[in-house]
């Protein structure tokens, strides 16, 4: 039985991962990270609970046995206040989850990234989350999973105006199109969480070679929507 640790159990797709994890036989428990309560309560689900950032790497639990770290973990520009503060979850607080996770014995992570991450962007998000993905691989995990959906589909807590009329156009594109017109650009949160920890799962079984495995959006659509073996 495998032990899970979930970094941004509170997002979008983490709280769809979060839900995933626990629905799951095959996951004996779940440890999750959370600055707040979290809505869900289970036997096999234990909240690494601290408003406090900075102590998370501290809160990383030594589980025993088969493991794998997953990480949702993002914030906005605007809910931080600045790029500077973005970095400093997206990147920063990320990284130093992943030190702790492979000083834990972690052999397996799995992270939700972006599509267009890329180190020469013009723009600084992709940058980011580019300069993310490059610090993960040098870590050297025995499995490095990437996930890069494109536009997240889903009920966010967070009022996003913008993206709320994208989302919504994207809705409208599945509905007319069988799913085919939103799943080329756009992919549901909870696809992208059952693809990720598909993905973990398979590492897990053996059933991937070690190494960096980078999933698109036609492989999270793919693995998300498909009937598990």
């Amino acid at each position: 039985m495998t032990t899970a640790v979930l970094a941004g159990s509170t997002g979008l797709v983490g709280s769809n991962i979060l839900q995933t994890l626990l629905s799951d036989p095959s996951i004996a428990h779940t440890h999750a990270y959370t600055r707040r309560p979290l809505p869900t309560t289970s036997p096999n689900l234990t909240p690494l609970l601290s408003a406090d950032h900075s102590t998370w790497p501290s809160l990383f639990p030594h589980p025993s046995g088969p493991s794998l770290f997953l990480s949702a973990l993002g914030t906005t520009r605007a809910n931080a206040g600045s790029f500077e503060a973005q970095h400093k979850i997206d990147v920063e607080l990320n990284l130093s989850l992943a030190r702790a996770a492979k000083d834990a014995g972690v052999q397996i992570y799995v992270l939700i990234s972006s599509a267009g991450a890329s180190s020469s962007s013009f723009f600084p998000y992709p940058r980011m989350k580019a300069e993310l993905e490059d610090a993960i691989k040098a870590l050297g995990f025995e499995h490095t999973v990437i996930l890069r959906p494109g536009l997240i589909v889903g009920d966010r807590e967070d009022s996003r105006p913008a993206e709320w009329g994208v989302r919504k156009i994207a809705g409208l594109a599945g509905a007319l199109t069988g799913g085919w017109g939103k799943d080329f650009w756009a992919q549901d949160a909870s696809v992208i969480a059952r693809a990720g920890v598909r993905a973990g799962m398979e590492c897990v079984e053996g059933r991937r070679e070690k190494g960096v495995w980078v999933l698109g959006q036609g492989d999270i659509v793919r693995m998300g929507k498909e009937e598990k073996k």
